[in-house]
């Protein structure tokens, strides 16, 4: 009767052995997706605590002054509301409808549009042939003409400006020098109604053309060495090979590069700012010029701000045109 207990309670023994060993593992993975929330939880609030300088710096100086002057757009803000806000009438779409009745704003959009027109395409073709010159064309000193082509990009603007308008001084400027050395008298570029919006775009397409470089540098050195290598081998010359290899590869950058260009050259400021005042005769009044003007020298705050959102708009409506009519052709 004994021997029968005792077996009985090592088979009893036996089948709870497995179970018994199970136990342990089976606790484990119950805990695990605890364990893994805990886990991810601690990221979270990591990622949260190392982005909440920024946050607040993109929320105090960013997002609220866009929201700001959204609302200012709206009202009649002037000098008078700087220290009580709440005080600015809310005058609807009033600033908006005197702006296309605004002949000085009219003029600053045309400006802006022929400033646009002549300097994108300038800027990235010369950008496009300097890129390739220097990536194919050069072998010596290659680095130095780099960085000569990319030197005014990162020098200030204000900077440029400036010595650009003394090498156009009609007097002692250094064309006027190289004029008097065939005996010509040289133009007042600055001073003239016809000159004055060429010649900031000269300087513009001057300093602009190393970004594009780089960019177009860089298109230029990731395309395949055997795509170019079977053009030759198929008889391909230096020109069908640029036209038929290099540019429809490039076209994504291309396109970046265009993109970029027309936003800097919408916003253009400086230029003018510093070197005609926006003269003469507002043949160079732009429209940011036109909008600090207004906001910061006559205290139309509210005017200004529709401006600003006016200029907002035509810049998101040809960024997506040119998405469109150039990412088509990227594929």
């Amino acid at each position: 009767m004994s021997t029968t207990t005792g077996s009985a309670a090592e088979t009893a023994d036996k089948q709870a052995a497995p179970g018994t060993a199970k136990s342990p593992a089976a606790g484990p993975s119950k805990r695990r997706p605890d364990g893994r929330r805990r886990s991810m939880g601690v990221q979270n609030a990591a990622g949260w605590l190392f982005s909440t300088p920024f946050l607040v710096l993109f929320t105090v100086f960013m997002a609220f002054p866009i929201v700001a002057t959204l609302v200012m757009s709206f009202t009649d803000f002037g000098l008078r509301n700087v220290t009580d806000p709440l005080s600015a009438k809310f005058i609807g779409f009033d600033n908006y409808t005197h702006l296309f009745s605004d002949d000085k704003f009219i003029k600053s959009l045309f400006n802006t549009a022929y400033f646009v027109v002549v300097g994108v395409p300038l800027t990235i073709l010369l950008g496009l042939v300097v890129a390739v010159l220097l990536n194919n064309g050069i072998d010596r000193a290659r680095t130095f003409f780099r960085i000569g082509f990319y030197a005014p990009v990162v020098t200030t603007i204000v900077a440029v400006a400036v010595v650009w308008r003394f090498v156009l001084d009609p007097s002692d400027g250094l064309i006027a020098g190289l004029f008097s050395e065939v005996g010509l008298t040289a133009p007042d570029f600055l001073g003239s109604t016809t000159l004055a919006m060429p010649s900031m775009i000269a300087m513009a397409v001057w300093r602009n053309m190393g970004t594009v470089m780089v960019l177009f540098i860089a298109g230029l050195q990731a395309i395949p060495t055997d795509v170019r290598e079977a053009a030759k081998l198929d008889g391909a010359g230096a020109w069908q090979e640029f036209r038929r290899i290099t540019v429809p590869l490039l076209r994504p950058t291309m396109l970046y590069a265009t993109i970029i260009t027309t936003i800097g050259y919408l916003n253009v400021f400086e230029e003018p700012f510093v070197m005609t005042q926006g003269g003469p005769s507002d043949s160079t009044l732009t429209v940011s010029l036109d909008m600090y003007r207004e906001g910061f020298n006559f205290f139309h705050m509210g005017y200004a701000s529709a401006m600003a959102y006016v200029l907002f708009v035509v810049i998101m409506g040809i960024t997506v045109l040119q998405l469109r009519l150039l990412k088509d052709n990227t594929k």
